[in-house]
């Protein structure tokens, strides 16, 4: 049987449990386990796919076409494991599943409550990943105390019962946060979190406390004596200069060890090296380039999580540190606007959707290939580079996309064939792993070595 390992946050959000629980994934699996990462998400929608980036940050894409949290990129990203769509479940799929088992008289009869149905139907969700691994590590998205994470947080409570104690563990991340006008890190905050954590009965085991800074030894037996958690399991999750770096900053504290303990497994050796080497090419770079990000949603960078990352991971596997510029799509449509691109080693435009923003990514589409600078469109980015140089040197004048302009005579781009007729929002792109053919001698076929490639796909246009 897999063994649980639970992360919940509480005090404020965006305290960072995605990298936390991805971080834990790592180091588990760099003793030898076979670890798979979940993310139980409290909101009411089906999935974030039709969300705006603004609330939610991006969207990842799994290869089975699943339209999932940015965490579940952190996930694959630390621990190369290739998500499904069982790796990210809300409260509106878990509402919906049990609503269609509801109608078609699944319950044979029985009212239908949250304890047990719901409940039953989240602790399913997290049985529906837990095949052929050693740990399931679950990520409860939201802060306790909040209303829409109770049922989560309940679900979590009985699974304990349900697998025993020595299978499911509990850990809670949490703020310990320094008071500068006092001169002291102050530990309330997470003394009132731990409590509202224990009076709907669950107690964490070990305590992962965010700070900007080493906890003193007498803090860390502070917060042990009133979280009732031993003094050992109290771990500094303190700020560092990468993300990448915070599996090597949680080892440093133990935390695998004490896991393993708690889940009565033995204690392999940790093998981090090649992680270890990536941290320090990332942290002494030979050289920088600056790629320019051309977008409509670049005020809030989490728009493009994965996209930021890949860039960043190209620069690691060259020892170069990549200075990203955010420029804002309709900040290109001004006059004089080309200058915000000035010095730019390359230019990449993102997805996105909608007329806002869309006469820029031409102006950047020009821009590069005018200037002779790398342009990569991805999506959105490639529709009009696409409209672009089909009016600007293919003399097309007229020519448009017909996500923007359905009537336009020349479509450059137009809907997926297999869509034309659907309206629905909600899960109706080309989504996922999608085979292509390219053809030989181009240069993606120069770029990728092969013929025949498979990227993630989500979009619901097309080269016409």
């Amino acid at each position: 049987m897999s063994k649980i390992v639970v992360v919940t946050g509480g005090v404020v959000s965006s305290l960072g449990k995605g990298i936390a629980a991805a971080s834990l994934g790592l180091l588990l699996k760099a003793r030898g386990l076979r670890v798979t990462i979940q993310k139980l998400d409290p909101y009411l929608n089906i999935d974030p796919g039709t969300m705006s980036p603004f609330q939610h940050g991006e969207v990842f894409v799994t290869d089975d076409g699943a339209e999932t949290d940015l965490d579940l990129g952190h996930y694959e990203r630390f621990t190369n494991m290739v998500p499904s769509r069982n790796n990210n479940w809300t409260t509106g799929k878990i509402y919906l599943s049990v609503i269609q088992k509801e109608r078609r008289g699944d319950y044979l009869g029985r009212t239908v409550q949250v304890i047990p149905h719901i409940t039953n139907e989240i602790k399913d969700s997290i049985r529906a990943v837990a095949h052929d691994v050693d740990i399931v590590i679950v990520e409860i998205g939201g802060t306790v105390g909040d209303i829409e994470s109770l049922p989560f947080l309940e679900a979590i409570r009985q699974f304990r019962q349900d697998a025993g104690r020595d299978n499911t563990i509990y850990i809670h991340l949490t703020l310990v946060p320094f008071i500068g006008t006092a001169g002291e890190v102050k530990t309330k905050p997470t003394q009132h979190s731990v409590r509202d954590l224990r009076s709907i009965g669950i107690q964490p085991d070990i305590l992962l406390c965010r700070t900007d800074r080493p906890l003193p030894r007498d803090v860390k037996q502070k917060i042990a004596l009133f979280c009732d958690v031993d003094e050992h399991a109290v771990i500094t999750a303190r700020d560092v200069e990468t993300i990448y770096e915070v599996p090597l900053a949680l080892a440093s504290e133990g935390i695998d060890q004490i896991i393993l303990k708690l889940l009565h497994l033995d204690e392999t050796p940790r093998h981090t090296e090649p992680w270890e080497q990536l941290v320090h090419r990332i942290k002494h770079p030979e050289d920088e380039l600056t790629i320019h990000v051309v977008g409509k949603y670049v005020g809030y960078e989490d728009s493009y999580k994965s996209l930021n990352e890949a860039l960043y991971h190209g620069g690691f596997a060259n020892n170069v540190k990549i200075n990203i510029q955010w420029v804002e799509a309709e900040a290109l449509e001004e006059p004089g606007g080309a200058h915000l691109l000035d010095g730019s080693d390359g230019i990449l435009v993102p997805g996105g959707f909608g007329n806002r923003g869309t006469r820029g990514m031409m102006k950047a589409a020009e821009f590069a290939r005018s200037s002779g600078v790398p342009y990569f469109g991805i999506c959105y980015g490639f529709q009009w580079a696409t409209v672009e140089f089909a009016r600007n040197v293919a003399g097309i004048a007229d020519a448009d996309s017909t996500e923007c302009e359905p009537e336009t005579p020349n479509k450059v781009i137009y809907k997926l064939r297999d869509l034309l007729g659907v309206e629905d929002l909600g899960g109706t792109m080309r989504l996922g792993q999608y085979q292509c053919e390219i053809t030989p001698g181009s240069l993606a076929h120069r770029i990728y070595g092969a013929t025949t490639i498979s990227e993630r796909h989500r979009h619901r246009y097309e080269f016409n």
